[in-house]
């Protein structure tokens, strides 16, 4: 059988060097090539179509997404695993969206990172534990709000944050309810206060956490 082609896309000079260190040794996988930045690793993607994509999300000039997303849309035969110290929610159902079927923090190391790519290879979905953990928790039915729990915020103040969890800017809420961006803010601002945050993300997190808002 043919060795399996990778191309590495990472910013971070050690990373790179011990990923492609991983890839060089493994007699079964071939190192197609490693960039820097998105715009290399774009070039990479189009000469070399390789059979795996190693990315990183962070990029200098771009996010590793849109490489998620070019090697979906233009190379179906490239498998893309994500390693990168991004475990949060947003970065990780943005690069699965964009079709990413791999994802691995950095954290996890390099040394198992053969037997990845080769399950990667063979169909199978490697995710570090804690990421696995956190889509397992997504995935499992929203908690009931309590008569308490209903009572700490108001329904306008709800209705803001369910729109906005689901990915609706301040002023679009606006339009949709027929208010003033101000009278928006008033609920956010309000929110804020009674769930104790201090932004938009720990409160959509806490409101989910209480049953408050579903996707």
């Amino acid at each position: 059988m043919d060795p399996i082609s990778v191309v590495i896309v990472e910013d971070d000079e050690r990373f790179r060097a011990a990923f492609t260190a991983v890839v060089a040794e493994a007699p079964d996988l071939h190192l197609a090539g490693a960039a820097g930045d998105l715009p290399q690793g774009l070039q990479l993607l189009r000469e070399q179509r390789p059979d795996v994509l190693l990315v990183d999300l962070g990029l200098p000039s771009g996010s590793g997404i849109e490489l998620i997303r070019f090697a979906h849309d233009h190379l179906p035969q490239t498998d893309v695993m994500v390693i990168t110290v991004f475990g949060d929610e947003p970065h990780v159902m943005a690069s699965l969206e964009a079709g990413a079927t791999g994802y691995l923090l950095k954290d996890s190391g390099a040394a198992d990172l053969t037997e990845q790519i080769r399950a990667l290879r063979a169909g199978g979905s490697p995710i570090s534990p804690v990421i696995a953990r956190q889509l397992l928790l997504r995935l499992a039915p929203d908690p009931a709000p309590t008569a308490a729990s209903e009572a700490l915020l108001s329904a306008q103040e709800r209705q803001v944050l369910t729109l906005s969890a689901k990915g609706f800017s301040f002023e679009e809420i606006a339009r949709m309810l027929g208010v003033s961006r101000h009278t928006v803010m008033t609920y956010v601002k309000r929110s804020y206060r009674k769930l104790q945050v201090h932004s938009k993300t720990e409160a959509i997190y806490e409101a989910r956490k209480l049953g408050l808002v579903r996707d």
